[in-house]
């Protein structure tokens, strides 16, 4: 088989096409014939080092994918031959509040990721997926969909009716979008371009603030929800929980699904003990969360917003369309048929 690796060095010039022995499943193990994989910017983050000289090579990257079982270990009872599966972002969290063990399970890193024609996972660390999904949708929901689902439904107490902020039109920001309208939230969105601030309305956003144009982003929230202010926002960290802080209802939250904002801005203690907002950050979720997220894709019929499509093997085209920043939702990679 073929797998995607970083096997003499880290960066994009090192991520090469290799080939490996096809792998077994042991006992209690599945193999998935990989579809699809998307591309998360965590992933970029490890190719590029930022996670420290110390990552291992080699290293096979992304924790979201979709494949087809095509062989089971004895006593897999989860999934036969034939099934279709989704990766799970952590291969030991399966349910309850995470552990140090649970967060070691991270998919990509430091267990080998899905960017490989086959690859064997236990067969907790996997899910079945609805069937109105196509593998380019199933690839996109492990990190950046339960990211989402978690930040609004898991740890944040809003009801319909509320207003939501989502910085940005990412992959977890979209799914934000997508997921609060059918929750009955008021949405907002910022971007720097008006074009997706466009597309972000036709999926039904409530209002958009291009933050370049106004770069005082919440008080344009706060002037458009009144006095109230937003109750949530899907903050991508760094210097924007700042200005989040000028738009933030009392006692609202604050969920950091990232570092695209930097991740070494001093925190503005003043701006929070005066709102008395929560600040939490959010480090993807459980099975038991995917699942429960899967049933209201299935409920509602969201359908997640696939971008761009690049040959597998075409990895480091997709990677730069993402440091352009130029997408709308996510970037996939497809294995073929």
């Amino acid at each position: 088989m073929r797998a995607l690796q970083l096997t003499d060095g880290l960066g994009l010039d090192h991520l090469k096409v290799v080939e490996l022995p096809d792998p077994e499943p042991g006992p209690g193990e599945v193999r998935l014939r990989m579809r699809a994989a998307s591309l998360n910017y965590r992933d970029l983050l490890m190719i590029n080092g930022v996670y420290g000289p110390q990552t291992p090579l080699p290293l096979t990257p992304f924790s979201d994918g979709c494949g087809i079982v095509d062989a089971v270990g004895e006593g897999v009872t989860r999934f036969k031959v034939g099934d279709r599966a989704a990766t799970l972002f952590f291969q030991s969290w399966i349910s309850g509040p995470p552990t140090p063990e649970a967060l070691r399970s991270a998919l990509g890193l430091p267990i080998p990721g899905a960017g490989r024609e086959l690859a064997v996972f236990h067969q907790d660390g996997l899910s079945k997926v609805p069937d109105f999904l196509s593998d380019h949708q199933v690839a996109t929901l492990p990190c950046a969909a339960l990211t989402a689902w978690r930040a609004l439904f898991e740890d944040a107490r809003l009801r319909p009716g509320d207003t939501v902020l989502v910085q940005g039109t990412g992959g977890v920001s979209v799914f934000g979008l997508q997921l609060a309208k059918a929750a009955g939230y008021r949405v907002i969105v910022t971007s720097s371009s008006d074009e997706k601030l466009a597309r972000a309305k036709a999926l039904g956003a409530d209002f958009g603030i291009n933050y370049r144009a106004t770069p005082e982003w919440g008080a344009a929230a706060r002037a458009w929800t009144g006095p109230r202010g937003v109750d949530f926002i899907m903050g991508v960290g760094g210097a924007t929980v700042a200005e989040g802080l000028k738009c933030i209802s009392l006692m609202g939250h604050i969920a950091i699904i990232g570092v695209l904002g930097g991740a070494a801005e001093p925190l503005p203690f003043g701006g929070m003990i005066a709102t008395g907002a929560k600040l939490q950050g959010v480090m993807v979720g459980s099975r038991e969360m995917f699942e429960a997220m899967c049933r209201a894709l299935a409920t509602h019929q969201i359908a997640p917003v696939v971008d761009k499509v690049f040959a597998w093997t075409e990895a480091r085209a997709a990677f730069e369309a993402m440091a352009a920043g130029s997408h709308f939702g996510k970037i996939v990679l497809d294995f073929g048929a």
